[in-house]
This record gives C-alpha cells, structure tokens and sequence, in this order.
C-alpha cells in the first residue's frame, strides 16, 4: 500500500506492507528483502523566495500594503536573522528577515510598502509553514 507522509511541510511517499496477524503469530514470517530507497520530495523553492505582492506600473511607487497584514513563512525551519524591528518603515522587496531549512538560506521579504506593527518571531525560532512571522500597518 502506498503512503504521503508529510513531515515539516516536506511529503514523502512510501510504500507500506500489511502483514498478516496469523503469520506472525505461526512464526513463519520470512525476512523482508531491503526497501527501494527514495530520495524526499524537493521543496516548492531552493533559493531566496519573496512573498507575492501586486507589480507597481511603470514611474508609480510601490503600493502601500492597504490596511493590516502579515508575512507568513513559506517554509517551515529556523529563524537565523531578523532584519526589521517594531516601527521600522520597510519598501517593497526589502528582506525582513531570514530563515534556514535544510542548510539553506531563505529571505523573506516585504510584501509592499509599509510599517512594522510586530515581530512576532526572534532568532534561533523554530517556525512553521504558513506561521504569520511579522505584522504591517
């Protein structure tokens, strides 16, 4: 039988042998040959990743964020440097902070033009996919 296993937002597949009660209790089971191994599904992105937020036209500034909003972490892994404080006013594109995963360097960056209203993660924290890491006004 096959498996998806996710584990820290990385799937996996596996393949999975029932075994029959009764056959282990005869103690007649034969030794399993050795699985195939499989290399790990590769994440979504391996390099720098930027959070989508809408292209400005051509000679217009960026386009401020429009209300409270937040940055959420594409990735699941370890936040290595945080760049941006409370009150900091930040410009589209601008790296808020870094994360590591799999001995990899991810820049998280500003969505639009705006201002810090919180940063709801430090350096050394362990975050989840999808984990809002800091807050826009």
């Amino acid at each position: 039988m096959k498996l998806k296993i996710t584990v820290h937002g990385v799937a996996y597949e596996v393949d999975v042998e029932v075994l029959d009660a009764k056959d282990e209790m005869h103690g007649a089971a034969s030794p399993l040959p050795p699985a195939p191994t499989a290399a790990p599904a590769a994440p979504a992105s391996a390099g720098p990743v930027a959070v989508a937020a809408p292209v400005a036209g051509p000679g217009s500034a960026a386009p401020p964020l429009g209300g409270t909003g937040g940055v959420a972490s594409p990735i699941a892994g370890t936040v290595l440097e945080v760049k941006v404080k409370v009150g900091d006013k930040v410009e589209q594109g601008q790296t808020l902070l870094v994360i590591e995963a799999m001995k990899m360097e991810t820049a998280i960056a500003a969505p639009g033009v705006g201002q810090i209203k919180a940063v709801l993660v430090a350096a050394g924290d362990a975050v989840r996919e999808n984990q809002t890491l800091v807050d826009f006004v």
